[in-house]
Parts: structure tokens; C-alpha cells; sequence
């Protein structure tokens, strides 16, 4: 195994059962088993193996988030590493993107199966890592977002009503009649947009007041809503399409389109730079891509069935699956 040499790792970053690339030279494939490959101290899982690739499956179990050495069997050069994230909140249902307050906490929901009524709608993880409780009696809760204040809002997708969440978890409907809400964002001077995924976008003033402002296809699943820093909405709304959009709608309600490279992209966020993030969800391989502006996606985190990402206030990464929320080390 001398003559082998591990060159390169796409992508960069994962979390346990996402599939990674092992890019390199020289591995010895005729051999009575497979090369053998490890994250820090983890044995991985081959699913694919050629003389200059080979793919594995991150394990589980690693004890924080951080850089870890990916070795080949033999090898002892650490030049190869791996981001991982970790999970930080377990037993979760989120439909769209967690979302981080100025403190450090960050909030993800259980949203339950349509009509259900949960113990628990929406929780917080403090910065030291404990899960708590802190909303109760949200049916559905969808998407969730806080305002230029620091306040909590989280919609309704079986109501149509985005509540306002004050410090104590108490919720109070801010806006009403607003069809299936999914997907929250607040422009700079407080105005919350909300999609309803048949098919609407609406605008809601500070006073709750909401008309409609742009009109985009229908979703099977859940719109999904970031404000970018050009103050245009960016849009994802998956279909039973091969390949879905990624919207960009202006300030006046024109719709354009960004991207038309994802099979069912779910959530989207922008990190310090402006630079945009979309989660893919096709056929459940997911991963999130950078888009940066004039260029293709950039798969930058593997992970499994994962719907949704957002970044604190220092930078660091949170990705969600359905029921797992992970954090990669700033």
C-alpha cells in the first residue's frame, strides 16, 4: 500500500451516513478485500472503489464536531481531512430551515404529521448544547424566522397563521389566512414574507396586514424562502419535476430564475459573504451546494435526507434532517 496516496476529499464536509469521495493514486484494488478506510478513528463503509476513487460512508459516533484524518490502510499522512457535524438536537420533524438567535440559540421544530397535535412545537437549543423545550400548542409548525428585534415567528402549514413567539415560548397569531404557510423571511425594515405553497407568495406588514406578492408553481412539498443581500426573495419550491427552480424575486414581485440545477431543493441560506446555500433532496442523496454568483453548484456537505441549514451569527453551520440537527465547528 506504499505506492497509494490519498490527493483529495469531496466534499470537504459531512455528517454520519453521508457519502463522501476519496480521491487519490495507486489504490490497490486486487487485493482478496477492499482498502480499508478511516475517519479519525473510525472504520467507513466502501460503496465504490476504482484505482482513483473511492467512496465511503462517514460512520457515526464521533464525540464533537471538528476535523478528522481520513486514512487509507498503510498510509500515515493526516494531509486528508474531513469536516464533521455532529447531532446537537435529536427526535425533531423539521419541513424547512432551523433558525439562530443573536444569543446563540438556535430553535428547530417538531411539526408531526398534518392535523397532529405534538407536546412539543418548537425547541431550543441553547449554546451549551441543551435541548429544551419552548413553544407548545403550534399545529404543524412549518418554518420559522426572527425579525431585524430578535423576535421568533414560526408558521402554520394546517392553519395558515404565522405566530409570533415571545420570550417565555408563548405563542400569538400575527398573521392569519394565509393558505398553506410554509417558508419565512424578514426584509431588513421588518417585513416578513410568507409562501403558501399553493402557489403565493405573500407580504405581511409589521402590523400583521398581508397581500399577496408574487406568484410562483405549486409545491408537493413546502416552499422554502431566504432574503438575500441584494434584498431580492430567493425562492425554492420542490415539484414533480426532474430538475426545480430556484427563484429570485425582486422587490416589485418580478420572478426570475437563479437556478434550474436541483432535484427537489428544499432549504436555502446565505452566509456572511452573500454568498447562497441550497439543500438538494433528490431520491433521498442529499448534500448542500454552494451557488455562488456566476457560477454551477458546489457540493460542500454530504448528509442523508437533509431539508434544511442556517448559519449563526459567528459563522458556524447547522444542517437538518428530517428528525437530526447537526453542527459543524465554526
Amino acid at each position: 500500500m506504499d505506492q497509494s496516496r490519498i490527493t483529495a476529499i469531496q466534499p470537504p464536509k459531512a455528517v454520519e451516513g453521508g457519502r463522501i469521495s476519496i480521491q487519490g493514486e495507486g489504490f490497490l484494488l486486487d487485493q482478496p478485500r477492499l482498502p480499508e478506510i478511516r475517519v479519525g478513528d473510525r472504520l467507513a463503509r466502501v460503496v465504490y472503489a476504482s484505482p482513483g476513487c473511492i467512496e465511503v460512508i462517514v460512520p457515526s459516533g464521533f464525540p464533537r464536531s471538528g476535523s478528522y484524518a481520513v486514512r487509507l490502510e498503510g498510509e500515515s499522512s493526516d494531509a486528508a481531512i474531513l469536516d464533521v457535524g455532529v447531532p446537537i438536537a435529536t427526535d425533531l420533524h423539521q419541513v424547512d430551515n432551523p433558525v439562530s438567535d443573536r444569543d446563540g440559540n438556535l430553535y428547530v421544530t417538531y411539526s408531526g404529521k398534518r392535523g397532529q397535535q405534538v407536546p412539543v412545537s418548537v425547541f431550543r437549543v441553547r449554546p451549551d448544547g441543551v435541548q429544551e423545550a419552548f413553544a407548545q400548542g403550534i399545529v404543524n409548525p412549518t418554518s420559522l424566522a426572527i425579525d431585524p428585534d430578535g423576535q421568533l415567528y414560526v408558521s402554520s402549514r394546517f392553519e395558515g397563521v404565522v405566530y409570533r413567539i415571545g420570550p417565555d415560548g408563548s405563542a400569538k397569531p400575527f398573521a392569519t389566512d394565509l393558505g398553506v404557510a410554509c417558508g419565512l423571511a424578514f426584509s431588513p425594515d421588518g417585513t416578513l414574507f410568507v409562501g403558501d405553497r399553493s402557489g403565493t407568495i405573500f407580504k405581511v406588514d409589521r402590523d400583521g396586514r398581508a397581500a399577496a406578492f408574487a406568484s410562483l408553481p405549486a409545491s408537493v412539498a413546502a416552499f422554502h424562502l431566504a432574503m438575500g443581500p441584494d434584498l431580492a426573495l430567493y425562492i425554492t419550491g420542490p415539484t414533480l419535476s426532474t430538475y426545480d427552480a430556484v427563484y429570485r424575486v425582486d422587490a416589485e414581485g418580478a420572478v426570475t430564475i437563479r437556478s434550474q440545477a436541483f432535484g427537489r431543493p428544499q432549504g436555502l441560506a446565505f452566509d456572511a459573504r452573500g454568498t447562497l446555500f441550497v439543500v438538494e433532496a433528490l431520491a433521498g442523496a442529499s448534500g448542500v451546494y454552494r451557488l455562488p454568483d456566476g457560477g454551477g453548484p458546489e457540493l460542500v456537505v454530504a448528509g442523508v435526507d437533509l431539508i434544511g441549514l442556517t448559519f449563526d451569527r459567528g459563522g458556524g453551520l447547522v444542517v437538518c434532517s428530517a428528525d437530526i440537527a447537526y453542527r459543524f465547528k465554526s
